[in-house]
């Protein structure tokens, strides 16, 4: 079968771990072969990799990187060194594993196909470390059969609740699933309700836990482009995203390559600053079109919401501003528009790029009009209103809500 076909077939089922195993123990699990940082959290997980990815590089490390989601094509999710997995090599693995998927009868999600195809690819690769987001809170994901050297647990905010729980508790339990026994653990502190829950699990685990507490984090400021910050050995560290919350996820990413020099991984201070100070991370308030500006953040639940509010005053508090929204069914869009909107500002509301997939403009528009009837706000089309934002040359516009509709909006612009 064309392996396009098959990929555009695959359901987007619930994870299940036992087939997990299963189909890698017949396959003779290649994933135990290779060595890890297993990262999960609501937010920041992104980030993170892409700093990891790019400090690894720069110590001459070959680097596997696994994320979700995709922002253009789905080969962007298994990518060696950022040269992202072809067609034809999917294939060639596909054909490896389909007599075991039809012997068994199995029926795998995309997800799934794609952790699969993960894991063969970088041990065919011969890659030196994997950098493995999970797909989905972290105890059940399909990622969660390896055993890393360092997990890393970002920020934990709601998000998946009918999936992952309705209370913050039950949330970090599912992201505590990838500690491990014998392992090490990087983790900032948040609330001491789930600080409790990272202390218990890694005790329970014989793991290591580094907590990183806001204190340890000094002189956090911003300067000429970048967030600059101290952290333990590493003074005036720069990093090329944009935002504070970035320093806390440069301070994880540098415990973690602690624990990597420690482990015998030859990581330069040299190799963690160029590799800071270069790093880039698309669909992440990303500077997609200039004059007049407009940013693309992808951002989907109320803690990245207000990460992007703290951030759009950093650098923008005094420009007029323009919103395009568009969020998924599956997202909490009162409560990202009850967060983003401000008398002053221009919001647009548009259906995505799929009307089955996102929530109907009308319903967003009613919804703002009840919270506040004197802000200027419209409904639109995807093209439309990028096309409306390209004519105000005096404000600055900001699409958000979803990285699903990323590629879209590259190609109207």
């Amino acid at each position: 079968m064309n392996i396009q076909e098959y990929i555009q077939n695959l359901s987007n089922g619930k994870a299940d771990i036992k087939k997990m195993k299963k189909i890698m123990r017949i396959l003779g699990n290649p994933q135990d072969k290779l060595k890890y940082i297993h990262v999960a959290g609501t937010n920041g997980k992104g980030s993170s990799i892409e700093m990891l990815n790019s400090i690894l590089m720069k110590s001459g490390l070959r680097v596997g990187k696994f994320i979700s989601p995709h922002l253009v094509c789905y080969n962007e999710r298994i990518s060696v060194n950022r040269k992202n997995i072809q067609d034809e090599e999917i294939q060639k693995i596909y054909e490896e594993i389909e007599p075991v998927i039809k012997k068994e009868n199995i029926e795998v999600t995309f997800f799934e196909f794609f952790t699969i195809i993960a894991f063969m690819y970088f041990y065919k690769e011969k890659v030196d470390i994997v950098l493995m987001e999970v797909g989905l809170g972290g105890l059940y994901d399909s990622t969660n059969i390896i055993h890393p050297i360092v997990s890393i647990i970002t920020s934990i905010g709601y998000d998946h609740m009918q999936i992952l729980g309705n209370t913050l508790e039950d949330i970090a339990k599912q992201k505590a699933g990838i500690i491990k026994k014998n392992s090490e653990t990087v983790y900032m502190a948040q609330k001491p309700e789930i600080d409790k829950i990272m202390i218990e699990t890694c005790k329970k685990q014989q793991n290591r836990l580094h907590i990183i507490q806001t204190a340890d984090i000094k002189n956090p400021r911003v300067e000429n482009g970048f967030v600059v910050s101290d952290y333990k050995q590493y003074h005036d560290i720069e990093v090329n995203l944009k935002g504070k919350r970035q320093i806390q996820n440069a301070s994880l990413v540098l415990e973690c390559c602690n624990i990597l020099k420690e482990n015998q991984y030859n990581i330069t201070e040299k190799a963690i600053r160029e590799g800071l100070k270069s790093v880039i991370h698309k669909g992440r308030f990303e500077t997609i079109y200039e004059n007049p500006t407009i940013i693309f953040d992808g951002g989907h639940n109320e803690q990245a919401i207000e990460n992007l509010k703290e951030t759009i005053n950093i650098y923008y508090k005094k420009v007029k501003k323009m919103y395009v929204i568009s969020v998924l069914k599956s997202k909490d869009y009162k409560k990202i528009l009850q967060d983003i909107l401000e008398e002053g500002n221009i919001y647009i509301f548009t259906n995505g790029n799929d009307e089955k997939m996102f929530t109907d403009k009308h319903l967003m528009y009613a919804y703002a009009k009840q919270i506040n009837d004197h802000i200027e706000m419209y409904e639109m089309e995807l093209e439309e209103a990028i096309h409306f934002c390209k004519s105000k040359i005096d404000y600055v516009s900001f699409i958000i809500g979803s990285f699903y509709i990323y590629d879209d909006v590259k190609k109207i612009l």
